[in-house]
């Protein structure tokens, strides 16, 4: 039976979040819906962090048994995600995130918004972490990563106004401070990997 965990909930609410990088995504949001008026936009941005949200809670629910069946520890898995994260958040704080590239006919609402800048690698690794982290805590991810999707969202339809508040510039600070904490973030869950394997 799952329980509520309020540290494994508010965990990966910070994370899916962070990763999300809503405010740094913004500006793109504008860009790959450029031309659109508010209603299409909109739908676009409903789809995407609904097939987000889908693709998470059903990694986050199967990623035990995809572990099980290739028989990876949580350990090894602990410090390939954290650097995977670690390498996530360096280009966040370098400014060097891969802008998204669109091709004509694509459905931008699956991807790039919801695979890969909403449910990317990293994100998916940090769900499947937190679960293996916590078996008995599904409900407790599965509800950080629905209210961190719900705030992305909100995030993502006030699109026009949250890009002009913060401006170009503000957009990188965000990216940049929450690329430093997603730093921290991954430095940890790679420590604690190399202290199960390792050390004990």
């Amino acid at each position: 039976m799952d329980f509520l965990d309020i540290s494994v909930l508010t965990r990966t609410f910070i994370a899916v979040f962070v990763l999300a990088d809503a405010l740094g995504n913004a500006p793109v949001v504008l860009a790959l819906t450029k031309g659109m008026d508010i209603n299409e936009r909109n739908r676009i941005v409903d789809r995407a962090t609904l097939i987000a949200t889908a693709v998470l809670l059903v990694f986050s629910y199967i990623g035990q048994t995809i572990l099980d069946y290739l028989e990876i520890s949580i350990a090894s898995l602990q410090i390939a995600g954290g650097l995977l994260l670690l390498l996530i958040a360096l280009d966040m704080l370098r400014g060097e995130l891969d802008e998204p590239i669109t091709e004509q006919g694509r459905d931008i609402a699956i991807t790039p918004l919801a695979l890969p800048l909403l449910a990317g690698p990293g994100t998916l690794t940090t769900v499947m972490l937190l679960v293996s982290k916590s078996p008995d805590a599904h409900l407790s991810v599965a509800i950080g990563i629905v209210g961190a999707m719900i705030v992305t969202w909100f995030i993502f339809r006030q699109a026009n106004r949250v890009a002009d508040f913060i401006g170009q510039e503000g957009a990188q600070i965000a990216t940049k401070l929450l690329g430093f904490l997603l730093a921290a973030l991954a430095v940890e869950i790679s420590s604690a990997g190399i202290k199960t394997l390792f050390l004990t």
